[in-house]
C-alpha cells in the first residue's frame, strides 16, 4: 500500500511539474513551431543529446498519459528527417505506453479484480485467446485514444511483453503519419488536418487486418491438422451427432428441422443425464423433499406443523414415474419421426470426417459426414480414497436405480462434492430426515 501511494504520488508531481513549468503550452502546434528555430540550434551543438533528451521527455509523457504525443510525434519528424525520427518516436512511444500500462496494472489491477472478479475473470479469458489480435486493431484505428488503450489493457491480464511488441508495430502507421507530416511543419495548420477523414476510414479498414490474419492463421492450422487424412468427396450424412443428451437431442432436433440428413448415435438410456441421472429425478426429489419441509414447518404459512410421514420406497417410485411420463419426448420413435437416424450404440472416430459405430445388437456400421458434432456429457467423479470400494458407494447416477427399494431414507449420508448436483442432493435428503453431511475441498459450496 506504501508503494503505491509512493507512485501515485510521484505521478501527481511529474504532471503538476508539467503545468507548472508551462510544458503544456510548448507541447502544442504554434509552441512547437515557434520553438523549431531554437531546437536546431541545441540539436547542431549536441545531436546526441538532443536525441536523447527528447527520447526520454516522450517516453515521461507517454507514461503519464500526458497531452502532448501527437505534437512530439511531429517534432520527431520535424527536427530529425522521416526516417530517424520514425525510430525515435516509434520506440519511445511504445516504452512510454508500456510504462503506463504496467502502472495501471500495478496501481488499479489489484482492485478491479477484488470488486468485480467474475467480469474481470470473463475478459482475461477473451484477452488470453484473442488480446493480441485485440490490441492490434485497437493500436491501427486512431480514432482511439491511446493513453486510454494504454490504461484499460494494464486492468487485464494481457502479458507485458505481448504489449509492448503488438503496440510497436500498431502505433508504426500512425506514427509514420504524423513523423511524415512533422517533415512539412510549416505547412501544417491544425492536427484535424492531419488526419483527414479518408485517412481515418482508411486506418479502421486497416483494423480488419488482425481478423484477415487470424482466418489465414487457422486456415494454415486446419491444413496441417488435416494433412494426413483423404477428405472423403462426398458424405453419407450431412452432420453426425455422438450423445442423445439435452445437447445431442436439441442439435439433432434443429438439424432435422431444418432438413438436415442427421444420425443420432448413443449407446444408453435416450435423454441422457437431464432426463435419466440429473435434471428430471433430482427436481422431482427436490420437490418431494420441499413438501416434506413444508409439512414440518406449516406455522410459516398459519398451518399446524405435522411431522411428515411417508414412504422412501414411494418417493423414489414417483421419481421413476416422473422420469417414465417425460421419456416418450426424447425416445428413439419420435426422433425418427422427426426425421432423425437413431443408432444405438458406440461412435469412435476412424478420421475427422468418419466414425465408426459397433451397435448395442453386436454389428458395426461406418459413416461420414461434414459436420460431427460430440455431446457425450460427463460422468460423476471417483475420489481414489482408501476403503472406499469396499464399502460401497452410489453416484449422482446410481443413486436412482439402488435407493429405490429403501422404505426409509438413509439414515446417514455423506456426499463428497459442493457443486449443483452436490448440493441439491445434500438439501434433498436432509429435508427427508437424512443426517447428511456435505464435503467441498474449495474455498465454499457452488464455487
Amino acid at each position: 500500500m506504501i508503494k503505491r501511494i509512493l507512485l501515485i504520488l510521484l505521478i501527481l508531481i511529474l504532471a503538476a511539474s508539467f503545468f507548472y513549468f508551462d510544458l503544456n503550452q510548448l507541447l502544442t502546434l504554434d509552441g512547437l513551431k515557434g520553438s523549431m528555430a531554437q531546437f536546431n540550434d541545441y540539436k547542431a551543438q549536441s545531436p546526441l543529446l538532443i536525441i536523447g533528451g527528447f527520447f526520454l521527455l516522450y517516453i515521461v509523457v507517454t507514461a503519464l498519459s500526458l497531452p502532448g504525443a501527437a505534437i512530439l510525434t511531429l517534432a520527431a519528424g520535424a527536427l530529425f528527417g522521416l526516417w530517424q525520427g520514425l525510430l525515435v518516436a516509434s520506440f519511445a512511444s511504445s516504452i512510454g505506453a508500456t510504462l503506463a500500462f504496467l502502472t495501471s496494472r500495478y496501481l488499479l489491477r489489484d482492485t478491479i479484480k477484488q470488486r468485480f472478479p467474475e467480469r474481470l475473470a470473463a475478459i482475461d479469458a477473451g484477452v488470453e485467446k484473442e488480446g493480441g489480435f485485440y490490441l492490434f486493431t485497437l493500436r491501427l484505428v486512431p480514432i482511439f485514444p491511446f493513453f486510454l488503450i494504454n490504461l484499460l489493457m494494464g486492468v487485464t491480464a494481457i502479458k507485458a511483453r505481448t504489449f509492448y511488441w503488438v503496440s510497436q508495430v500498431g502505433m508504426l502507421a500512425g506514427t509514420f503519419v504524423f513523423v511524415n507530416a512533422g517533415t512539412q511543419l510549416a505547412q501544417i495548420d491544425s492536427l484535424s488536418g492531419i488526419l483527414s477523414f479518408n485517412l481515418i476510414v482508411s486506418f479502421a479498414l486497416l483494423g480488419f487486418f488482425p481478423l484477415i490474419a487470424k482466418g489465414i492463421l487457422n486456415m494454415l492450422k486446419k491444413r496441417r491438422v488435416y494433412k494426413n487424412y483423404s477428405k472423403p468427396k462426398q458424405f453419407d450424412r450431412n452432420m453426425i451427432v455422438i450423445g442423445a443428451g439435452a445437447g445431442g437431442l436439441v442439435t439433432s432436433y434443429i438439424a432435422a428441422t431444418v432438413r438436415a440428413k442427421v444420425t443420432l448415435i448413443e449407446a444408453g438410456e435416450m435423454g441422457g443425464d437431464c432426463l435419466n441421472y440429473g435434471c428430471v429425478p433430482s427436481k422431482a426429489l427436490i420437490k418431494s423433499a420441499k413438501v416434506a419441509e413444508q409439512m414440518r414447518n406449516a406455522e410459516r404459512y398459519g398451518l399446524e406443523n405435522t411431522p411428515p410421514e411417508f414412504s422412501f420406497k414411494n418417493v423414489m417410485t414417483r421419481i421413476h414415474k416422473v422420469i417414465a411420463d417425460i421419456a416418450p419426448n426424447d425416445s428413439v420413435e419420435r426422433y425418427t419421426d422427426l426425421g432423425v437416424e437413431v443408432l444405438k450404440g458406440y461412435a469412435k472416430f476412424i478420421d475427422p470426417w468418419t466414425v465408426e459405430i459397433a451397435l448395442n445388437d453386436g454389428g458395426t456400421q461406418t459413416l461420414t459426414a461434414r459436420s460431427i458434432v460430440i455431446a457425450t456429457g460427463a460422468r460423476p467423479f471417483v475420489p481414489d480414497l482408501p476403503g472406499l470400494e469396499e464399502t460401497g458407494y452410489v453416484t449422482s447416477d446410481t443413486i436412482w436405480n439402488k435407493f429405490t427399494e429403501l422404505d426409509e431414507a438413509p439414515k446417514k449420508l455423506v456426499v463428497l462434492g459442493g457443486g449443483p448436483i452436490g448440493s441439491e442432493l445434500a438439501q434433498a435428503f436432509a429435508r427427508l430426515g437424512s443426517n447428511v453431511t456435505q464435503i467441498e475441498r474449495g474455498a465454499r459450496l457452488m464455487k
